[in-house]
């Protein structure tokens, strides 16, 4: 069989060290939620671009895993906060299936966090009050776009935010439309992931157990 990639070049010779830091069990929060807190905050000190995007994975039809890149905007001991819209994939797939996985990475720390939980929908209160806070292009974007759906051209989407903010015209407010909203992702699982030299990575897991406490355990890289 000829190889797929015949003629294009590998990658055999891309290295990198990792040694930007270490993850031990003694430094670690006992809270999973104020540990990612902590790496969020570093994150944001360093620079880093997009600290707060996560990757959202979900199990759409046919058993097929989607995964796509959302902006986490809320972070609590109840879980973590994102907003879309409700008619999208992800939208009808968590409506389908609720379990689902994030992931943060954080490429200039060497840094990596997974979670793993259940989305639960927000009431229209806590999405009103968040719609409401959003920059007026991004108010009109959410009106104008059938996310997720199949369009003719960029035209058509031009067209539609044009439709829109002459409908609104010069209105203070602009309603959240009714099939927006938000998510809050309930984890039961965190692992923590620093890179260390020699691929010999710290992995720390964080489990909920049966009682509704966090067992922290150490995975191999």
């Amino acid at each position: 069989m000829t190889d797929a990639f015949e003629g294009f070049p590998g990658f055999e010779g891309e290295r990198s060290t990792y040694d930007a830091g270490e993850l031990t069990e003694e430094a670690c929060e006992h809270d999973p939620f104020v540990q990612l807190r902590r790496w969020l905050d570093a994150a944001q000190e360093s620079g880093s671009l997009e600290p707060t995007a996560m990757t959202v994975s979900t199990l759409g039809g046919e058993e097929r895993v989607h995964s796509r890149t959302v902006l986490l905007r809320q972070l609590s001991s109840s879980g973590l906060v994102f907003y879309t819209n409700r008619d999208s994939a992800k939208g009808m797939e968590l409506a389908a299936h609720s379990m689902c996985a994030a992931q943060f990475l954080w490429l200039s720390m060497q840094r990596q966090v997974r979670v793993e939980g259940v989305a639960r929908l927000l009431d229209d209160r806590e999405a009103d009050a968040y719609f409401a806070g959003r920059p007026r292009g991004s108010q009109l974007g959410a009106w104008a776009s059938p996310q997720s759906q199949v369009i003719r051209d960029r035209a058509e989407l031009e067209a539609r935010v044009q439709e829109m903010t002459e409908q609104f015209g010069d209105s203070d407010t602009i309603p959240r439309p009714p099939n927006w909203g938000g998510y809050c992702i309930e984890p039961d699982m965190f692992e923590f992931w620093q890179g260390r030299p020699s691929r010999l990575h710290d992995r720390l897991r964080y489990s909920l157990d049966a009682q509704g406490h966090w067992r922290l355990e150490r995975l191999a890289p």
